[in-house]
């Protein structure tokens, strides 16, 4: 078929039999699949298939936080702009940046450290927030596990792709040691993104909107 006749759905399901033919046997099961195909179709990328990480029952725990309506944060206003939202609300699930917001900023000029930092607390200050989504800022992945060790934050999960050269890798790493008992879902690596956090909660909310 043209693919300049098909349709959206259509160039998306033609586009995930590509991606399962030249994965060809990934070692991946059912529901962990759908989260790393999401990452590959989103970007292009095969990597993926052997960088990422999922930490056991991550998957279900997402699936269960979600159903409940649990609140997600993401680190930039690229990443929210990339998740879907009609599933999360038909899920009664809010979704949420703080980098941008007014007092975020004061706050962070005033005490000489990064937006992301100042976002991240005020993002677990909310017990409603469940479910954090980081696909820029290493910085904010740091302050997210450091609030965890301190006892002042508890996510039902870490989606945590941040890409770049400086912290993206060691955050990660940080992140997959399980020295902080939270489920997640990372790769090893610099590469990530915004698209890919995004893609990957994505695949998440539809694991979990009724059908």
């Amino acid at each position: 078929m043209d693919s300049l006749s098909m349709k959206p759905g259509e160039i998306e399901e033609e586009s995930f039999r590509i991606i399962d033919a030249e994965a060809g046997d990934h070692g991946w099961p059912g529901a962990e699949w759908q989260i790393v195909r999401r990452a590959i179709h989103t970007s292009a990328d095969f990597e993926y298939a052997s960088s990422m990480i999922l930490s056991e029952h991550a998957v279900d725990r997402a699936i269960v936080a979600l159903k409940n309506g649990g609140g997600i944060v993401t680190d930039t206003n690229m990443v929210l702009s990339g998740i879907s939202k009609p599933r999360l609300y038909q899920l009664g699930c809010v979704v949420s940046c703080h980098v941008a917001d007014p007092d975020v900023a004061v706050q962070a000029a005033t005490e000489g450290i990064t937006r992301s930092i100042t976002a991240m607390r005020k993002a677990v200050a909310n017990p409603d927030n469940r479910i954090f989504v980081i696909g820029n800022a290493p910085t904010a992945l740091f302050e997210l596990l450091r609030l965890i060790e301190a006892g002042a934050a508890k996510p039902a999960l870490i989606i945590a792709l941040p890409v770049g050269f400086v912290g993206a890798e060691e955050s990660k790493i940080a992140l997959a040691s399980g020295n902080h008992d939270v489920p997640f879902i990372t790769n090893i690596g610099r590469k990530g993104g915004s698209n890919v956090a995004a893609a990957v909660i994505n695949a998440l909310t539809i694991l979990a909107a009724p059908h």
